[in-house]
């Protein structure tokens, strides 16, 4: 069986749910052999990060115990990126218990916090920037500490949105901090590529994961729409003519942290069926 990862260890930030992208992403990277670390939440620790939206310890575990049915190897740990230490730490976890650092993919984000413009509270606001934004930028940080000092080169894959590129109503910090990552791996890359470190994002249009269909309910309400209308109407300006499944992502995750795409990086891949063409 091919498995091009064999012998590397893979971060995954936000990986707790186990119908979520991140999820998604680790049993993708788990299948090509790379041991995988689960990381999320672990418990809501504030207004912004209510249970729902959330991967708590046993949900991350159930993860991690999937992979490892399926012959993979994954452990967990707990892991709020808005903290540099905690971050510091998950990627400490990730040598001391795999024996190295060889993929990062910041996957955790805030993407249900949505209200119109004139509604939007600064600590809306904050606590989007936080996570989205402030959360890559520490995990490139932490990732790219270790694999400078193991100098092995590396791979680091922030997971945007087609909000990377285009603008959504209802939707202002989120749309920030997605642009964000645009400048924050080219700027990282231009750094680290001495090093052998690949620093892209990847920008899926919609996928209908657990927040996914929050978000199919909350856009639709807002359109005055049924969900089945709204998700037709998706369906319908989309070359492919469906949205993104989390395996579409998954996919494009795997191809960046492989070998052969060794000389890709300061990109924003877009995995969105030809619906964002920038």
């Amino acid at each position: 069986m091919n498995r091009p990862l064999h012998g590397r260890t893979a971060v995954v930030t936000g990986a707790g749910r186990l119908e979520g992208l991140g999820a998604a992403i680790a049993r993708r990277l788990a299948a090509d052999g790379a041991a995988v670390v689960i990381s999320d939440l672990g418990r809501p620790v504030d207004a912004a990060t209510p249970g729902s939206m959330i991967g708590a310890s046993e949900e991350m575990e159930a993860v991690a115990e999937a992979i490892r049915a399926d012959g993979g190897i994954a452990s967990t740990c707990v892991c709020d990126v808005r903290r540099w230490a905690d971050v510091a730490a998950l990627a400490d976890h990730a040598v001391a218990t795999h024996g190295s650092l060889d993929i990062w993919v910041n996957n955790a984000g805030i993407g249900y916090i949505m209200k119109p413009l004139l509604e939007v509270e600064p600590d809306d606001w904050q606590a989007v920037i936080d996570v989205n934004l402030t959360g890559s930028f520490h995990g490139i940080k932490a990732a790219a500490q270790k694999m400078v000092a193991a100098a092995r080169g590396g791979r680091i894959i922030n997971i945007a949105s087609q909000a990377a590129k285009s603008g959504f109503p209802f939707a202002q910090a989120y749309c920030s901090s997605k642009h964000g990552l645009v400048g924050l791996v080219r700027s990282a890359a231009i750094e680290l590529g001495k090093h052998g470190i690949t620093v892209n994002n990847v920008c899926p249009n919609h996928v209908t994961t657990g927040l996914g269909a929050w978000q199919n309910s909350y856009f639709a309400e807002k359109s005055g729409l049924s969900v089945e209308d709204y998700l037709a109407q998706m369906a319908a300006r989309i070359p492919m003519g469906r949205p993104g499944l989390p395996e579409d992502t998954a996919n494009a995750v795997a191809f960046l942290a492989s070998d052969q795409a060794h000389y890709i990086t300061a990109e924003s891949l877009n995995v969105s069926g030809g619906e964002e063409p920038h």
